[in-house]
């Protein structure tokens, strides 16, 4: 177990890479745009520089994301994404093996679309190792106890709510949504209450800067979009209360998921999360104001983990250094 160099986690949002004994060493959007030629779509831009695009090309190009819900949704256009990625690295093809975190609830055929891919770039061996085990343990907790921990990653494209003691899961789940699912709904918030079409760049940008779930906060923003009557360019000022309408069921929906596993576990285990708290990892963590939303919204204990976006990635990182947890997680998947 101790073969192991690179651990990757392919976001809904951004693909971030660990490497054994060199740390953290790539963190790129998870996005790929293209253009349609007579002889089919061409890729003009991957990663940093296809997100560089967005907004600002003609209507014939596409940025998107070909993975979506911790599922590919387009093999062919995340190889490529992902060559790119480790093109950048010291990546030597039928030598190397990766880590590959994933969402707990994949199913049996997403598991060997991941493990076709990684092979196919020309990895020697790859393991597939739920993202919620190296959530926990970039957050220094012992997954190996019999106490159990619970954890929420709120990523770009899906949530993971996991509950975990002596290496396995107890019960886990995966919820559709995501940071990406937030921007479109931001835009087409603005469209509908505004009459202005923005970019998901500009959603994405409203949602970092000006989202909060404080229910009086001051921030705002101007943006710049179309307006939907006359098509003409058009400047609006947007506030934290006009995005409040979008974040708050975004955080009532996992707060509901989180209730209906909570109530579903036996008493000694419910005993043991209501004693260790509630773990909130992933980049939607650091929206301004979940502190306040748990405390008048959440009945359990709960702690916001510092550095949220990058703990995962960080505890593979722990992993790759510890083969014989990584065995034993391994025979518990």
């Amino acid at each position: 177990m101790n073969k192991y160099k690179y651990a990757i986690e392919i976001g809904g949002s951004y693909t971030k890479i660990y490497v054994k004994d060199n740390g953290f060493a790539l963190c790129e959007p998870t996005l790929v745009s293209a253009e349609p030629t007579p002889q089919g779509y061409q890729i003009i831009g991957l990663g940093s520089e296809a997100k560089a695009m967005l907004g600002k090309t003609n209507d014939s190009v596409e940025v998107f994301s070909p993975v979506s819900n911790g599922q590919i949704k387009n093999y062919e256009y995340t190889k490529a994404l992902l060559m790119h990625f480790f093109e950048k690295l010291d990546f030597k093809k039928n030598r190397d093996s990766i880590l590959v975190l994933v969402n707990c609830g994949l199913s049996q055929k997403d598991k060997e679309s991941f493990l076709s891919l990684l092979y196919e770039i020309g990895f020697k061996e790859v393991m597939l190792i739920p993202t919620v085990f190296c959530s926990l343990i970039g957050a220094g907790k012992n997954i190996s106890s019999t106490k159990a921990n619970m954890v929420v990653n709120i990523g770009g494209g899906s949530t993971d709510i996991a509950v975990i003691n002596m290496n396995s899961i107890v019960k886990g789940a995966t919820l559709g949504l995501g940071g990406r699912a937030v921007d479109v709904a931001i835009a087409n918030t603005i469209a509908y209450n505004n009459g202005l079409v923005i970019g998901l760049g500009t959603s994405e940008k409203l949602k970092a800067e000006v989202g909060s779930l404080y229910p009086n906060d001051t921030l705002n923003m101007e943006v710049t979009g179309v307006d939907i009557e006359s098509k003409i360019p058009r400047s609006y000022i947007i506030s934290s209360n006009d995005l409040l309408v979008v974040l708050e069921p975004f955080f009532d929906e996992i707060i509901r998921s989180i209730d209906v596993t909570i109530t579903s576990l036996p008493p000694e285990i419910t005993t043991d999360i209501i004693n260790n708290g509630v773990l909130f990892v992933g980049g939607m963590s650091n929206i301004t104001g979940l502190d306040y939303y748990l405390k008048n919204h959440f009945k359990y204990p709960f702690k916001i983990v510092e550095d949220c976006e990058n703990v995962s990635i960080l505890g593979a990182g722990k992993l790759l250094d510890d083969p014989q947890l990584l065995e034993k997680i391994y025979e518990n998947t």
